[in-house]
């Protein structure tokens, strides 16, 4: 009787790690997880505890060996996916100076201004693949090293989350070239760290980890820590990928045309290619996954966050109808945007309530609605938001399209995806079919086929088709489509009009956030 075998993949996310234990032909056995804040003292700061999020990891994987009871001797190997664009720095002994600084801070706007107006950084970015921007690890350490100095010279390492974990769990610090590509200082088509973002950061190599391909493995795991998962000390770790990249693997979306789109806090749209890519407009990001995969496309910071902004902000008594009723909230306002004819009778959010990423690259960005008129109603709003966030998908596609035309497929992810009406709004505004794929944890499933590709278990990721599927397709109803694409153009100069008076705005509001509005009036 053959002998069964395992896998584990682990997600290192921005507000939860999650693991989930496969067999090897992908079925899910168990899953566990935890969750930990994002500390935000000031407006412009997003950090977290590493230490708690390396004792979550620990947790995650121990729960879900526990759950399963399987023999540590059957697990082929960890693989992880993590967040990207996260910076700690840490002393010689590898302790942390800082807590981890994630993708969401944008206390190196500044810097970031600079880097792209005065400091050469649209031709960085052609090198390295990732926008300018302060979720940019470069000019994280731009900022550290200008204005904390005392911690920068303190600094013996500047490393990532997975990192971090990484360097507990084996001593070593080693960074995959996933990781390292967003951290907008490793050359992409070099594979090694650019020498003119190190001087921009003012580092050396040194003060950063080996570079090593996503499909390295490190064995000699920690005793102590393998006791506490239930591993033994000589399972592989795989070193993975980045979260984003692991996804597309998650839901087969790695065949050349086919774009994985997904909305969860924030949102993404991405697709691979066969070898880096870079927009001579700098709206596109591009990161490794191996080194015959490559990702392309661009993170929104606005997605599903905005939703709850509504929930919170405009739905009080739609919220309580709900809790009476028993019904999940989202689903009563997504039914009453769904009373209102699509393009929200000319009303037009830009969902920018947090600066934006892609297509714009502009931590200044506001969000605004526009068209407002007496006959516009709450339903209106709502409809508008949800419209407002599939517009600003579109446009990162569109910018895509440019490099890639257009996609065959588009396979939709993330908690937007158990809404068929916010399904279809994506149907309708792409002017596309969509496909939502049963995967779970696509993340997790990713990191695990990476782990059977670097071991040596399978020849191709495309082995990743036999475990997932199909649950919902829907196809563009051409009357929508039509009104959609009339109203686009429109909120596409929108925002490319009010670009200064972003920033005007936003220097206001952090004038009064320092001030308090006593002062400021």
């Amino acid at each position: 009787m053959s002998t069964l075998h395992y896998m584990i993949g682990v997600d290192i996310g921005t507000t939860s790690t999650k693991a989930v234990l496969f067999k090897e032909n992908g079925e899910v056995v168990a899953k566990a997880g935890g969750e930990y804040p994002l500390l935000t003292p000031t407006p412009s700061t997003a950090e977290q505890d590493p230490e708690q999020i390396f004792q979550t990891v620990l947790a995650a994987v121990q729960s879900v060996m526990h759950q399963s009871g399987i023999d540590p001797a059957q697990l082929l190997f960890v693989s992880f996916s993590a967040a990207m664009h996260s910076v700690i720095a840490v002393d010689d002994d590898g302790k942390p100076l800082t807590r981890c600084i994630t993708w969401a801070d944008n206390r190196s706007a500044s810097w970031s201004n600079r880097l792209k107006k005065e400091m050469g950084g649209m031709e960085l970015y052609m090198r390295t693949g990732t926008p300018i921007h302060p979720m940019s690890p470069v000019t994280k350490l731009m900022w550290l090293r200008h204005e904390h100095e005392d911690i920068f010279k303190q600094t013996a390492k500047f490393i990532s989350i997975k990192e971090y974990v990484y360097f507990k769990l084996f001593g070593r610090y080693v960074v995959d070239h996933s990781i390292a590509s967003s951290t907008g200082m490793m050359n992409l088509r070099e594979l090694a760290w650019d020498q003119e973002a190190l001087r921009l950061a003012g580092i050396t190599e040194e003060h950063l980890s080996e570079l090593v391909p996503t499909t390295h493995a490190l064995t000699g795991l920690n005793a102590d820590y393998a006791r506490i998962m239930g591993l033994l000390p000589s399972t592989p770790f795989v070193l993975g990928a980045a979260d984003g990249v692991l996804s597309n693997l998650g839901v087969n979306a790695i065949q050349p045309g086919v774009v994985a789109a997904t909305i969860g806090t924030s949102g993404a749209i991405r697709t691979v290619v066969d070898k880096p890519m870079t927009d001579p407009k700098g709206r596109i990001f591009c990161y490794a996954l191996t080194e015959k995969h490559w990702v392309i496309g661009g993170a929104v910071n606005n997605g599903g966050m905005i939703f709850r902004w509504v929930r919170d902000q405009l739905a009080a008594s739609e919220i309580e109808t709900a809790k009476r009723l028993g019904i999940n909230p989202y689903d009563v306002l997504t039914q009453i945007a769904d009373r209102v004819r699509p393009g929200s009778d000319g009303l037009l959010f830009h969902p920018y309530l947090t600066g934006e990423r892609a297509p714009l690259w502009d931590p200044n960005a506001r969000g605004s609605f526009f068209g407002l008129t007496l006959n516009h109603q709450k339903e209106h709003m709502i409809r508008a938001v949800l419209e407002g966030v599939i517009f600003n998908m579109y446009t990162v596609l569109l910018a895509m399209e440019e490099q890639i035309g257009r996609p065959a497929k588009i396979h939709a992810t993330g908690g937007f995806a158990r809404s068929p009406i916010w399904r279809q709004m994506m149907a309708d505004i792409f002017d596309q079919q969509v496909i939502v794929p049963e995967s779970y944890e696509s993340s997790c499933l990713g990191a695990a086929v990476l782990g059977l590709y670097a071991i040596g278990r399978t020849d191709s990721l495309e082995i990743v088709s036999s475990m997932v599927g199909g649950t919902h397709e829907h196809q563009p109803k051409t009357e929508h489509a039509e009104i959609y694409r009339s109203l686009l153009p429109i909120y596409i100069r929108i925002s490319r009009k009010l670009e200064e008076d972003y920033e005007a705005i936003a220097e206001f509001q952090r004038k009064f956030e320092h001030n308090g509005p006593d002062r400021v009036l």
